[in-house]
């Protein structure tokens, strides 16, 4: 279906790496097969941005590595991604490589995920400001909420120093989100943000009891707390909705 798309485009060419339909467990493919793949790409000349075809558990193991002794074709790419890939963004932005946080090949399995595809090939392709969060005040990210805590304390911890820090999840409890927004906002990094911006929370578990608190009350409270700026709410999320983040001070 994403072939599809594209072959209705005279912009852009799409290729879908083999690596993408190995198995290994969880996985497309062992750790090593799925490095081999990723580095290849990224050495690869003729290729001019690396869209992840989803945000499966499985980056992290790898990100380091992946960002280790870069190629100089790696350098004149964009990578795009979201959910989990955001391990591989933050490793990548931290050895300065331009990234988006953005729908992915798989959102066209979601109602309406054409038009997050679309959208994706959109900015990827031809940088159009459309395809943007349409209220972003760089220097910018956008990660995972529950990514973003797994970053903090590892080697692929960005410097959140003045950024606008914008956050999503799925499928995560509210006293999940209430333990995460703990762990987040007691990083002296993450307190140097210049504010902190809430995306969609999606498909919240029942909690018995409940839990008396929505994720946005849940937010504030943390933000608080630790004297974090609370800004407006950001049009992010897992969903086909979801809108492009490029990371740092791209030109909106």
């Amino acid at each position: 279906m994403v072939q599809a798309i594209v072959a209705e485009r005279s912009d852009c060419e799409l290729l879908i790496h083999p690596q993408c339909f190995l198995s290994a467990g969880h996985f497309a493919g062992t750790d090593e097969q799925r490095l081999a793949a990723l580095r290849e790409v990224m050495a690869d000349p003729t290729v001019d941005a690396i869209w992840f075809a989803r945000g499966g558990y499985g980056s992290n193991r790898i990100a380091e590595a992946a960002a280790a002794e870069l190629p100089e074709a790696a350098r004149r790419k964009i990578y795009m991604g979201y959910s989990d890939t955001g391990f591989l963004l933050a490793a990548f932005h931290k050895a300065d490589l331009a990234v988006a946080h953005g729908p992915m090949p798989s959102d066209i399995f979601r109602q309406g995920g054409g038009a997050a595809v679309s959208r994706a090939l959109d900015w990827l392709v031809r940088r159009d400001s459309s395809a943007l969060e349409p209220r972003l005040r760089p220097p910018v990210m956008a990660f995972n909420l529950t990514v973003l805590s797994k970053l903090i304390g590892t080697p692929l911890e960005p410097d959140f120093s003045g950024m606008e820090l914008l956050i999503e999840d799925v499928s995560e409890h509210h006293y999940s989100i209430d333990r995460l927004m703990f762990h987040i906002t007691s990083s002296r990094n993450v307190r140097s943000a210049a504010r902190l911006r809430l995306g969609r929370v999606s498909e919240v578990p029942e909690n018995d009891p409940e839990f008396g608190q929505d994720e946005s009350e849940i937010i504030a409270h943390w933000c608080a707390r630790a004297g974090i700026a609370l800004g407006e709410r950001a049009d992010i999320g897992h969903d086909a909705d979801n809108k492009v983040v490029p990371f740092g001070n791209p030109p909106l």
